[in-house]
């Protein structure tokens, strides 16, 4: 099939290739050209706008960072609404606003395209594995025809409900993880100021019944070291979980957990952090509370022999 895809960073790019790799004809466009260098020689078809990749396909992704990226590459000047015309069909796979969404959703549906939304969970480890999950907004029909397409990326496309459902699923998947990180960061802070050896401390508490069997302490990736790379950035953290908190305000539901994470996040991309992993958030933490609850791959991989 010929495929358009928009925005191959450290999502969309993995994402792109798995598409290739699945024999699919990809039509590719970035605001860096660089960036699909790869999926190029790949032959991967390069296209100056996104006007010009929806011309080309029947169906297109984008993969942006933010929503004010994705409105101006769906609605802005050489945008993918100056290509749409009916029979065409666009998912957004970026952790976006409901609202957003829907506004795309209704310009897109004045042309005859079927527009939905797609975010996806599983980080960039995901996108390189082929393991993410896809929340699905929008035509089931268009789902379903396109669903082969999505399994070439990911391994669990899920159709959620009408548009803008596969968002409100992401924003609170995302909330719930950050929220737990900090209730573990919290929690934990404590236990190693009260004088409980960091490595002991953890190897006690992901035997209980909140460590097992899935382990979230384990995929909170707990000790990461400020200098690692990161696998999902703090500032796109920050991001989702600012629209999440916003969508709670929208639909009148408390949510004082759910702004306390946010602070935090501020409070962690405020130290210039934004770039570093979202784990970021417990080291930030850490430092507030005058603790160093940090260990080593190789005391990690001790405990774990012990599973």
């Amino acid at each position: 099939m010929k495929v358009g895809f928009i925005g191959v960073g450290t999502m969309g790019g993995p994402m792109a290739r798995h598409l290739q790799e699945a024999g699919h004809d990809l039509v590719v466009h970035d605001v860096r050209k660089e960036a699909a260098e790869s999926h190029i020689a790949a032959g991967a078809t390069w296209a100056a706008t996104p006007a010009e990749v929806l011309a080309a396909v029947p169906v297109v992704f984008t993969s942006l960072p933010m929503p004010a990226d994705v409105e101006s590459v769906a609605l802005g000047p050489n945008g993918l609404i100056e290509s749409a015309e009916t029979g065409k069909t666009y998912f957004d796979v970026s952790t976006n606003a409901p609202s957003m969404i829907k506004k795309l959703h209704a310009a897109f549906a004045e042309k005859g395209v079927r527009m939905l939304d797609a975010p996806i969970s599983g980080g960039k480890a995901g996108a390189e594995s082929g393991r993410l999950a896809f929340m699905v907004g929008g035509d089931e029909n268009a789902f379903n025809e396109y669903k082969e397409v999505l399994r070439a990326m990911g391994d669990q496309p899920i159709y959620v409900g009408p548009i803008g459902d596969g968002t409100v699923a992401k924003l609170v998947h995302n909330l719930a993880g950050q929220s737990m990180a900090l209730a573990f960061a919290e929690a934990f802070t404590i236990g190693v100021r009260a004088g409980v050896d960091p490595v002991a401390l953890w190897t006690a508490i992901r035997q209980g019944a909140g460590g097992r069997p899935r382990r979230p302490l384990d995929s909170l990736r707990f000790f990461q070291h400020e200098d690692e790379p990161a696998n999902f950035r703090l500032e796109l953290a920050l991001k989702d979980i600012g629209l999440a908190c916003q969508l709670a305000r929208e639909v009148h539901v408390p949510a004082a957990l759910s702004q306390l994470t946010n602070d935090a996040l501020v409070a962690t991309y405020e130290r210039g952090w934004g770039a570093h992993d979202m784990t970021a958030l417990l080291l930030h933490q850490a430092e507030v509370a005058g603790v160093d609850f940090r260990i080593s791959q190789e005391e990690i991989d001790k405990v774990r022999e012990n599973d």
